[in-house]
């Protein structure tokens, strides 16, 4: 049996862009379509080239780009009551996009023809079938968007159809159905959808709103029931509440329903593509995204963790590398053996030849935990923990005290000097180094104390560094989390400290940081 095809029209250029924390520069809506087009999409929506002058400019740029299989898109409204179609403005930028397909929305709400439009019904139509056959006649392919169909069906059935059948006999290649309002329940969705598909011939297709949380649901539904385009974004951005999150949508229909929307090789790049468009967007990727966010096959209670271990399918709905993601273990309070050993073989720290260690390593682990040390997010400092228990760790230096001085002076200058103590290979090392602020001087003062010995330090660099306040509410007087990202040409890493000082976690997390590193590419031996 043939699997049922399904087209992927992509609107994250357009609808996407409209979610509030979202402004794509032309370069960014250029590197998007490119990895769209890259990932199989079949549409890309590159905006709306009668609204601002970045379309206009988009659509002129992309003519210049080879692309392997998808159409680019330019949308448009049908003609305005008071122009003739030929003169209309708007149909006109959708002809000097010069697109091969254009989207062209009309209204089919009575409500949004009378009170937004401001014409009446037969106007509406006549708008509708102008448009749409004009478009035709210049050799476009027509995807009509119907506005608020499904609200406008329930409100008035009759009419709502009549939009489409003047559409279809216009000659557009595909009707979609618009959730516009996004508030549509899932069953009205599949019943609006048969009634439809008894009525006309040509194609349906789906755009859903996520305003009822349903825009994945009712996409599915509707493509179950008939529909075979199906509207969405990367990651569910759009305005309000977002549009259906394609990267639900296609692992949905491909990996569990039977339909083929992509190749079947590039469903793995899934994982890739959605935190592409989240960095290209500058928004934090959601953790709890289904499929590809970094928790999507996240373990962290014991039991769970020992289930997984003699068997994926326990906990994990599908494979995470069919998405292009990974399993994760988490280190927590919550943690038991099979957390620890799991962890562990990752981290290539051997404890099978050392079981009898492993309770008082998971004691150790929920004890700090319970301190405020968080190792999900530090790998670093846990690698450290577990060879240090092991007694495999060789201790590079020893503090033997550090000192902080901030001046302000009467320019309001603000000078940060640390001064450190340290004992590396049995010689005592007493240096100073200024900074930008107290943890910039420390980690100063601590590579020029370190250098003199390893002089690889220098390869490494802090890349990020955030804090945590753990318990708030005992204000100034509360435990703060500090969590450092390091890297060199070759790896990155994450270590943490805990402490009420800001200072002293910052302390930990740095010389974490410094040992680790010293420790993998020394490998533990003296030099």
């Amino acid at each position: 049996m043939e699997t049922s095809k399904v087209k992927l029209f992509d609107t994250t250029l357009r609808d996407g862009s409209q979610s509030e924390n979202i402004s794509f520069s032309l370069e960014d809506k250029l590197h998007i379509a490119k990895k769209l087009d890259d990932f199989g999409i079949h549409y890309i929506e590159g905006g709306w080239p009668g609204s601002n002058p970045k379309d206009v400019l988009f659509f002129q740029k992309v003519k210049n780009e080879q692309f392997k299989q998808a159409k680019i898109v330019a949308f448009g409204s049908t003609k305005h009551v008071k122009y003739k179609v030929a003169e209309d403005p708007n149909i006109r930028a959708l002809l000097e996009a010069e697109t091969a397909a254009v989207s062209v929305f009309g209204k089919t709400w009575v409500f949004h023809v009378e009170k937004a439009l401001r014409v009446t019904k037969a106007q509406n139509l006549e708008m509708i079938r102008e448009s749409v056959a004009f478009l035709k006649a210049k050799g476009k392919e027509v995807i009509f968007d119907a506005e608020h169909f499904f609200d406008g069906y329930k409100d008035d059935a009759d009419y709502a159809l009549e939009c489409l059948i003047i559409a279809e006999t216009a000659g557009a290649d595909v009707l979609v159905l618009c959730d516009t309002n996004g508030g549509s329940l899932t069953n009205e969705v599949a019943d609006i959808v048969q009634a439809v598909k008894k009525r006309v011939k040509a194609p349906l297709g789906i755009h859903a709103h996520n305003d009822s949380g349903l825009a994945v649901a009712n996409t599915l539904v509707a493509v179950q029931n008939g529909c075979v385009h199906v509207q969405g974004t990367i990651n569910g951005y759009g305005e309000r509440c977002g549009n259906a999150n394609l990267c639900s949508v296609i692992p949905n229909l491909q990996l569990k329903a039977g339909y083929a929307c992509v190749p079947p090789q590039n469903i793995a790049n899934l994982t890739a593509l959605s935190h592409y468009v989240s960095e290209i967007a500058n928004l934090i990727h959601p953790h709890n995204a289904p499929y590809v966010g970094k928790s999507a096959f996240a373990h962290k209670g014991g039991i769970h963790v020992s289930a997984v271990m003699r068997d994926s399918d326990s906990y994990e709905h599908i494979k995470p590398e069919m998405v292009g993601n990974q399993r994760r273990v988490l280190i927590s309070d919550l943690s038991g053996k099979s957390n620890i050993l799991f962890k562990a073989d990752e981290l290539g720290v051997d404890l099978e030849s050392d079981k009898e260690r492993i309770p008082e390593i998971v004691q150790q682990l929920k004890q700090l935990e319970h301190e405020g040390y968080e190792f999900e997010a530090a790998e670093g400092s846990l690698e450290l923990l577990i060879k240090k228990l092991k007694n495999e760790y060789r201790n590079y230096f020893t503090l033997r005290g550090f000192r902080i001085l901030i001046e302000k002076n009467e320019s309001g200058e603000i000078r940060s000097e640390a001064t450190v103590r340290m004992l590396v290979n049995n010689q005592l090392e007493h240096t100073a180094a200024e900074g930008v602020g107290p943890v910039n001087a420390l980690d100063n003062a601590l590579r020029k104390a370190l250098t003199k010995f390893y002089p690889e330090i220098d390869k490494m660099h802090l890349s990020d560094y955030k804090v945590r306040v753990i318990n708030a509410r005992a204000a100034t007087l509360a435990r703060v989390r500090v969590l450092i990202e390091s890297s060199d040409e070759k790896r990155t890493w994450n270590t943490v400290g805990v402490s009420e000082n800001i200072i002293e976690a910052s302390y930990q997390a740095l010389t974490d940081s410094f040992s680790y590193y010293l420790m993998k590419i020394r490998n533990g031996k003296r030099v």
